[in-house]
């Protein structure tokens, strides 16, 4: 591994002209970065295409960059808020909770609830040994004294516990009872487990409570002499409705709020109710202290909300119906949502810079490789005047950011049909799990990550990058073969990005004629779609460049909207499937999974919607009947012959990698012509498992007919319309030979038609559209 190395972010993905951005940047072995501001105009370095191309622009900012070493909090925890020392109990005191402990034999020692220094054993804690049992302890800095109980917690099992402490006899308690049910827990009642512990001993001191120690849930403080103090010792698993009290808890108490019952009021210090503050619309990071002292915590790192409690019966699959059986907060060691790394540099956006993709390019000694850094971002105008706009998918950047199905996806190398090529910047990014995962990753517990946040570095969200189970550009610099088109066809465009579009809705994109999605705008909210379908109706024109686009439900934390979360769910081709009860978003309210299965397939509004992927060829469309019909002619007008994208940089051609079809039966508008199509894909294209109710051989490309990327084209209200390509690979095919190709000149048909005002070509023919299929 190399030695020098450099690492970085922005504090936002997209800013207007006029505006400030700010930089996070980590380094290792240097002290200072030389930094460059560019336009990035191209990021696939194969060989039939033009190459990396980025434009360096002056500006105050470039030159040398001071940059040091900077540290991640890992991990999910909730701090409380205890300006007062509340919390600080020097004599009696219990504590108690519902958990549901994930990798209880871990091998490390994890803190449930406390107030607990790991550096100078100070304090109290309730938690987990290494082996696996809970365990009380308390520390006063020199000795620490602890109950364990005899048998070990089960992994995926409800157990309300509890401690109780008396500094007059040096009693110390522990209370361990199973709560699983038929729904709650990975195993049923049949398994003949004892859950049960409950253990009494005398401890020889008493707790220290320096003022400085936090009560957290989820973790304990701990140092280090270069980064300071930190939260380690973290939990994995859910924990459900903790409480503290300042007295002894009988164990006939302890077994009244097993039972359901509400936590005695006597000695009550604190009772922090995870199912409280339940809204149609989501639910908060904020967990509410409804003892009488409001204590309460917000979560680092987004604990995930919204999961079910010990108490879930399985009626209800959502916390909006029953939110007291929702009372689960899942815990991981290995979350980060944010670095917080401190700020690094700063850059006010010039007010007559252009709108495009850009970056600051970092580089510390040889300056290539891993010690090279691009952190991206989107400049908006502060006033648009283009008719064109790139509606760039940054949702999909963060769903893919840091994947690692080369090193942890045992399926992936006969999904794609090729060994992966690993760089040392991938193995990087699997090595240090400080830069967080994405969410086609598993936490080290095995649970499926359903948040992602551009506040920490994207290593896959920078040019020249390749995807190693691919080896073909994906996401971001396979988009910037389109913003490469724009440049060389010299289209005036603006640039937005997902995120403006889900902030502001129909009003981000009305100033424009022609929209230009990316290869896979895969990831979507209720808000953006919502807009860009009123925008088609208002007489927008939308030019959908990707394939499996629009397919997942996402929404964006309220409290910052760097922050994307998707539940996956009981079908499409996913990673990972969210837990029964588990389907919907705390992020809004609303059901995640498939836009399909809640009735909004991508065809309503594309045309196409996703049908098959396939990774290690591709193939060029024909040009189908439709295509010579006089509304729809000039679509592929100057191009000679029936086939249509024969080059590409991804595999060879235009039509492939993922791909989408015309389908009626999921609301394809009825008008809608074909223009072109592909066919003849390998049998490594597989039908997609929504398709599939029954499965039989043949459900593969050389032999299913519904294996095809279809190019479509449907007119709407006020000269609206939508063109759709139906293909991943369509973008990539553009830059080959100098954008020299049948696929760059049907798009320019299509743009140039798009941005104009007025009629439509072909419009005249609108009548001959009633005849619909």
């Amino acid at each position: 591994m190399a030695e020098q190395k450099i690492f970085g972010y922005a504090d936002k993905i997209s800013v207007r002209q006029g505006e400030t951005i700010s930089f996070h940047v980590n380094a290792d072995g240097a002290d200072t970065a030389q930094a460059q501001l560019v336009r990035l105009i191209h990021g696939d370095n194969h060989k039939d295409g033009p190459g990396f191309v980025e434009r360096e622009v002056a500006h105050p900012v470039n030159g040398a960059w001071a940059v040091k070493k900077q540290f991640t909090q890992l991990g999910n925890y909730i701090p409380i808020d205890d300006p007062a020392g509340t919390l600080k109990l020097d004599g009696a005191l219990s504590l108690f909770t519902f958990i549901w402990p994930t990798l209880p034999r871990k091998g490390k020692r994890q803190t449930i609830v406390g107030r607990w220094d790991s550096l100078t054993n100070e304090g109290f804690a309730l938690g987990i040994n290494p082996q696996g049992h809970l365990e009380f302890w308390v520390g006063d800095g020199k000795e620490v004294d602890y109950v364990t109980a005899e048998l070990p917690l089960i992994k995926k099992v409800w157990y309300m516990v509890g401690a109780s402490f008396d500094p007059a006899t040096g009693t110390a308690t522990l209370y361990q009872q199973g709560v699983m049910n038929r729904y709650n827990s990975l195993i049923g009642p049949v398994v003949p487990y004892d859950f049960s512990s409950h253990v009494r001993t005398t401890f020889r001191f008493r707790q220290k409570n320096r003022a400085d120690i936090p009560f957290i849930i989820g973790g304990a403080r701990d140092n280090h002499v270069l980064r300071g103090d930190f939260v380690n010792d973290l939990y994995s698993g859910k924990i459900d409705r903790p409480g503290l009290y300042d007295r002894v808890v009988s164990r006939e108490e302890f077994d009244g709020i097993r039972a359901g019952k509400a936590p005695p009021s006597a000695g009550l210090v604190a009772y922090w109710d995870t199912s409280a503050g339940y809204t149609e619309n989501g639910i908060t990071t904020l967990v509410v202290d409804t003892g009488p002292h409001k204590l309460s915590g917000t979560g680092v790192n987004h604990p995930v909300r919204g999961m079910t409690g010990w108490n879930w019966s399985g009626k209800n699959d959502c916390f909006r119906l029953a939110p007291h059986e929702y009372g689960g907060i899942e815990f991981h060691a290995d979350a980060v949502t944010d670095c917080k790394w401190q700020v690094t540099n700063s850059m006010r956006v010039p007010a007559d810079l252009p709108s495009g993709i850009y970056a600051i390019r970092l580089r510390i000694g040889p300056g290539k490789g891993l010690s090279e850094e691009y952190i991206v971002f989107v400049v908006r105008s502060a006033t648009p005047t283009a008719k064109l706009c790139f509606l760039v998918p940054t949702a999909s950047y963060l769903a893919y950011g840091n994947e690692t199905l080369s090193f942890d996806a045992q399926i992936i190398q006969p999904m794609t049909g090729q060994p992966p090529v690993v760089t040392d910047i991938d193995i990087e990014t699997y090595e240090h799990g400080e830069f967080g995962f994405s969410t086609y990753n598993e936490f080290e517990d095995g649970a499926g990550v359903c948040f992602s946040s551009y506040k920490r570095p994207l290593i896959n969200m920078r040019p020249k990058y390749r995807m190693s189970s691919m080896n073909i550009t994906w996401q971001f610099p396979a988009d910037l073969s389109i913003a490469a088109w724009i440049d060389a066809m010299g289209y005036d465009c603006e640039y937005i990005t997902d995120e403006d579009l889900h902030k502001e809705g129909i009003d981000a994109i009305r100033p424009f004629n022609c929209i230009l999605t990316g290869t896979h705008p895969e990831y979507v909210s209720e808000p953006m779609l919502d807009a860009q379908e009123d925008w088609v109706r208002e007489g927008g024109r939308l030019v959908y460049m990707g394939g499996n686009g629009y397919y997942w439900c996402v929404g964006f934390t309220p409290e910052d909207v760097a922050c994307m979360e998707v539940r996956k769910l009981d079908s499409g081709m996913r990673a990972w499937a969210a837990k029964p009860g588990e389907h919907y978003l705390q992020s809004t309210g609303e059901k995640s999974g498939l836009w399909r299965n809640r009735g909004r397939a991508p065809q309503k509004l594309l045309g196409v919607g996703m049908i098959s992927e396939g990774f290690e060829t591709c193939a060029p469309y024909r040009k189908m009947p439709d295509a010579w019909h006089r509304t729809v002619s000039w679509i592929t007008e100057g191009i000679e012959g029936e086939i249509i994208g024969e080059r590409g940089l991804a595999y060879g051609a235009a039509a492939g990698i993922e791909i989408d079809r015309y389908d009626l039966s999921l609301g394809t508008p009825p008008h809608t012509k074909i223009i072109a199509s592909s066919g003849g894909h390998s049998d490594n294209y597989v039908l997609v498992t929504e398709e599939i109710l029954y499965a039989y051989a043949g459900m593969v490309g050389s032999i299913d007919y519904r294996i095809r990327a279809d190019m479509t084209y449907y007119t709407s209200f006020n000269h609206g319309a939508v063109f759709s390509t139906g293909s991943i690979g369509f973008g990539q095919a553009l830059p080959a030979d100098s954008f020299e190709n049948s696929a760059s000149k049907l798009l320019k048909n299509v743009v140039d038609a798009f941005i104009k005002d007025g009629p439509l070509p072909g419009t005249r023919w609108t009548l001959e559209e009633k005849q619909w299929r």
